[in-house]
């Protein structure tokens, strides 16, 4: 029988003052940036809870409490470097790797490649086996009144090879 794994993550951030916005690891240029306790990344936070959950582990809400002084300002692509390690010691592996990002503002379709680029490397996959696409709510709701910004992402993990 094959262990396939599925699973899936959300996160949203409300803007507020700053200069930029970081999505799926790329520095974005914006007139404002995100209220959060690490770096506010939704597309690498909505990751992370999609690998962990398809693993059956805690969130990142448990394993990265935003109380916890040593999460101030994390750079987002370190705590989803943490993540690949548990799932690494449970010998589970991400094969496909989905990002769904929700804004109306800023328009993220020029940064795709480059977040894809990041998420490739940082997850060990190939180009083509992880996927962002950007869209916006048709200015319906907290999201279409440029309140803020959200991810929804969804894995697919396996057993590392040579593990069935």
């Amino acid at each position: 029988m094959l262990d396939l794994r599925i699973g899936h993550g959300y996160d949203v951030h409300a803007f507020t003052g700053g200069d930029h916005v970081m999505v799926c690891g790329v520095r974005i240029p914006y007139s404002r940036g995100v209220r959060a306790h690490s770096d506010g990344d939704v597309g690498l936070h909505a990751l992370c809870d999609a690998l962990l959950g398809a693993a059956g582990m805690p969130d990142i809400g448990q394993l990265f409490p935003d109380d916890a002084p040593q999460f101030s300002g994390a750079d987002s692509r370190v705590l989803l470097q943490q993540v690949m390690n548990r799932l690494a010691e449970a010998s589970l592996s991400p094969i496909h790797a989905d990002i769904t990002l929700v804004a109306e503002a800023p328009k993220m379709k020029a940064h795709v490649a480059e977040m894809r680029q990041v998420l490739s490397g940082d997850l060990g996959l190939p180009r083509e086996r992880v996927n962002v696409k950007a869209t916006t709510t048709e200015r319906l709701g907290a999201l279409g009144r440029e309140e803020g910004l959200a991810a929804h992402a969804v894995v697919l993990l396996a057993p590392s090879e040579g593990k069935c």
